[in-house]
């Protein structure tokens, strides 16, 4: 979990959209409600176009087409291009075809509504299809899923949505803006002296509270986006079994991981909740991985054992900063 920790020159509101917790946080409080305004309608926009959980949403749409090419909005063309840009990124440990795994381990509506259903599910090792067999023609403005895939955007859907609205709100108030989606943060506009400064955390619970019991740090971000995936905290009971959100897409089933948590720094939000999401997926190499991108990154492992890679926990402008090797220390 990522919460803003703000000083008082800033403002801040807070609510729930997407089936998480959307937090605004601006430089300029006078401009909080009319920010917070359009906001609310870039999310609706976004929840129209690439909900998993909406009959009417154009992502659902794509279950019928049948492999034929249809035409989508250009919101919904640049969120399925921001999907196979991270599975490309991420040597395919993040893909946006594994929607029907996602239906089959029983997350198949909105996560309140998976939490109170106990009904026990098949649990059955198939590799999903693939993001290559994904079609996006930029050109035409038209998606091509194959027959019987389902897209999932949910790993890089909100971290995208973030960055979009940071940046419009930056640019459209002229103030420095922190825009947060479950913990998917992105930043924008000329940040607070110092920089935004961010807990970041293993135990979720409210982000004005003290450091909830377990591991934690506070990074001061400055420009892009900061996001943390984990195992923990979104996960359910069917049949006696213990799920969670996270699927390796070689197995269609919820990864394994030694990581209890991973947090990443990125020039995005989008590019940093898709690292965190891989390094879940990718487990001991993970750290490797990171710090050969260039990824200021914190790992948290089963037995709160916290490895850092370089640039953690005070990430520079743009989050790019190469070194030998990661730093192991015990829980903070």
């Amino acid at each position: 979990m990522s919460g803003a920790l703000h000083p008082r020159t800033t403002a801040a509101t807070e609510w729930r959209a997407l089936g998480t917790t959307v937090r605004l946080v601006v430089t300029g409080p006078a401009l909080l409600d009319s920010c917070n305004l359009l906001l609310a309608r870039h999310l609706a926009d976004v929840d129209a176009a690439c909900s998993r959980f909406r009959t009417d949403s154009e992502l659902v749409a794509l279950d019928a087409s049948e492999g034929r090419p249809v035409r989508v909005s250009p919101l919904l063309a640049e969120a399925v291009g921001v999907a196979l840009r991270a599975a490309e990124m991420t040597d395919g440990a993040v893909d946006p075809t594994v929607g029907s795994a996602m239906d089959a381990i029983g997350y198949d509506r909105d996560f309140t509504l998976v939490q109170e259903d106990d009904r026990p599910v098949r649990l059955t090792v198939r590799r999903v299809p693939g993001w290559r067999t994904v079609r996006l023609d930029r050109a035409a403005g038209t998606v091509t899923v194959p027959a019987g895939v389902r897209l999932d955007l949910g790993a890089t859907a909100k971290a995208w949505a973030a960055d979009k609205a940071a940046a419009m709100l930056a640019a459209t108030a002229g103030c420095g803006v922190l825009v947060s989606l479950g913990g998917d943060t992105a930043v924008a506009g000329e940040p607070p002296a110092g920089g935004w400064q961010i807990r970041v955390q293993d135990v979720t619970g409210p982000v004005d509270d003290g450091p909830a019991e377990g591991p934690y740090a506070t990074v001061g971000l400055h420009s892009g986006g900061l996001a943390t995936s984990g195992t923990a905290a979104r996960n359910w009971r069917r049949g006696g079994q213990t799920l969670h959100h996270i699927v390796d897409p070689g197995t269609g089933l919820p990864v394994r991981t030694p990581w209890r948590t991973v947090s990443v720094a990125a020039p995005t939000c989008a590019e940093a909740n898709a690292a965190t999401t891989a390094a879940l997926v990718k487990g001991a190499g993970a750290e490797r991985w990171l710090t050969r991108r260039g990824l200021p990154a914190r790992l948290v492992s089963q037995e709160e054992l916290v490895v850092t890679t370089p640039g953690w926990p005070n990430p520079p402008r743009g989050a790019g900063n190469r070194a030998p090797s990661p730093h192991r220390r015990a829980a903070a």
